[in-house]
């Protein structure tokens, strides 16, 4: 009924009518795909990205059309509370110098950007794998493997000669290395901690007493280093926390032109429908917004077809019709404009796989002229645009850190803890074990889950309350999303610019200016 366009009881008509044309044929698959194709030929009734009858053509024309209720479905209604929101285009959050900002992109938008995986197509992922068959040696080399590496930067940069056995008795002050974990299946606090080292300390775990220390974060799964006494080898009297080590930045070659424009980014993060409609007014909004302010480059991520709303789960339409169809609306809907599109997976995305780290989307259908504006990358991945490097997640690691870290003294907020930590672990989901609706493979999550620097730019979408942050010179940008419930959401828009600083000044941060707006 999608693909043909019409409505079920037209279709049951055509059937009655083909079938008694052919002594009265029975209802089955074959008979199914046999009434399809010659239907198809008659009445040219096409799939949508082959439009052949007038009808067609006028539908994809727009993608109001496209993305129309009745597409969809003939009950689907938009939704009231979302089209009387109020504050529609309004900033809620600013950073850097935005007074006097131009928000739009170059002249000819996305025309010479630049715009590549970080570590090159060879070693990023770039097509599904198997999955659900990972054994507990495997995952336990993965974390023995992250230990024994952050330890290595840890100790160079603290300048450590050698780390203690955890559970020795000593009666000297001792230095240990380990990752922090739970006594219990509950969740962390200041008497369940445990520090378990790698096996080059002896692999075992010991309780930590984290009353001598004047402040603290900690979460489990991250790597630390504590110093401290252990007379008995039954518990750390802990003295002195030290945390990971950032990466270095991205150092480019290519020296910058005095004269170039800065770079208009467009950040939004799905769901793109409220969710008492499958409508996506949301979406016809935001495309409304690219055409205005003409960007550069627009990073969306996902969900596009969102496993947690009402009416999918329902199971109206095909999930991968409502995809398509979003896509194409986007991709013909931004083509005046010429912007980059970069499109990000998300878990909740249901006809996509559900794994971490998700490999791209699959769109096999695009044509020549569409695939040259359209990049497709996994969850996570770090983007290389114009000389800037993005890290983008699409998966919400502030949401499941903030349930489980444990702070004491720390004056800063909490999203700069977790961000920090990020950064410092040098991985998009340092948290383990991870939360339960996060499928993680880990041997892929080694090779493709973690930070290879620091970027200059980390987009990390949440159901946490939306803001713009630099921590430890990484501009960290959550732009909420797009729908929140019934009501409109928010998106993002930076000003990037590369830096021609030379190598003995100091950094300056290629995000100009940055704001969250109302969609």
């Amino acid at each position: 009924c999608i693909c043909n366009r019409i409505q079920a009881d037209e279709m049951v008509l055509e059937w009655v009518a083909y079938s008694t044309t052919k002594n009265g044929l029975k209802l089955t698959v074959d008979t199914l795909e046999q009434f399809e194709h010659e239907g198809s030929q008659k009445r040219a009734l096409t799939t949508p990205e082959h439009p052949h009858s007038k009808r067609s053509a006028a539908l994809l024309a727009s993608p109001g059309l496209l993305l129309s209720p009745a597409s969809f479905s003939p009950s689907s209604t938009p939704s009231q509370k979302y089209s009387q929101r109020g504050g529609k285009g309004e900033v809620v959050v600013t950073f850097g110098a935005v007074q006097g900002t131009r928000w739009a992109g170059r002249k000819a938008p996305g025309a010479g950007v630049e715009l590549e995986l970080l570590e090159g197509p060879e070693d990023s992922l770039r097509c599904s794998y198997k999955y659900m068959f990972q054994r507990l040696r495997d995952v336990r080399n993965v974390l023995t493997e992250k230990i024994e590496e952050l330890g290595e930067g840890l100790k160079s940069h603290f300048n450590i000669e050698e780390f203690s056995p955890v559970s020795l008795p000593a009666q000297d002050g001792i230095t240990v290395l380990g990752q922090v974990c739970c006594d219990s299946n509950g969740k962390l606090n200041a008497q369940s901690v445990l520090l378990e080292a790698g096996p080059e300390q002896g692999g075992q775990q010991v309780p930590v007493d984290l009353s001598e220390l004047k402040e603290y974060s900690l979460f489990p799964g991250q790597v630390v280093v504590m110093e401290g006494m252990n007379t008995t080898g039954r518990k750390l009297m802990a003295s002195k926390l030290h945390e990971g080590v950032p990466l270095p930045f991205y150092t480019s070659e290519v020296k910058m032109e005095m004269d170039e424009e800065p770079m208009n980014v467009l950040v939004a993060c799905g769901p793109y429908t409220p969710s008492d409609s499958l409508t996506f007014d949301p979406l016809l909004d935001l495309i409304n917004v690219i055409v205005r302010d003409r960007p550069d480059v627009c990073l969306l991520l996902g969900p596009f077809v969102d496993s947690k709303h009402e009416q999918i789960e329902v199971g109206l339409p095909t999930f991968e019709a409502i995809f398509t169809r979003c896509i194409d609306s986007i991709v013909d809907g931004t083509k005046s404009v010429g912007c980059r599109l970069v499109f990000v997976p998300s878990q909740r995305d249901i006809h996509h796989h559900f794994i971490y780290p998700q490999p791209p989307f699959t769109l096999p259908n695009l044509n020549k002229d569409q695939a040259q504006r359209v990049t497709l990358v996994p969850d996570p991945c770090t983007l290389l645009i114009d000389g800037v490097t993005f890290g983008l997640t699409s998966t919400d690691i502030l949401f499941h850190m903030g349930a489980e870290e444990i702070s004491c003294g720390s004056g800063s907020d909490r999203f700069s803890r977790i961000l920090k930590h990020m950064l410092t672990q040098r991985s998009y989901y340092p948290l383990y074990p991870p939360v339960e609706e996060v499928n993680m493979d880990y041997e892929k999550f080694q090779s493709f889950g973690q930070l290879p620097l620091t970027p200059d730019v980390l987009i990390i979408p949440s159901e946490l309350r939306y803001f713009v942050k630099n921590v430890v010179g990484c501009v960290c940008v959550n732009p909420g999303r797009l729908t929140k419930g019934q009501v409109g959401g928010t998106y993002s828009r930076l000003l990037i610019q590369r830096s021609a600083t030379s190598e003995d000044e100091k950094r300056v941060s290629p995000c100009l200016a940055a704001q969250v707006v109302k969609i």
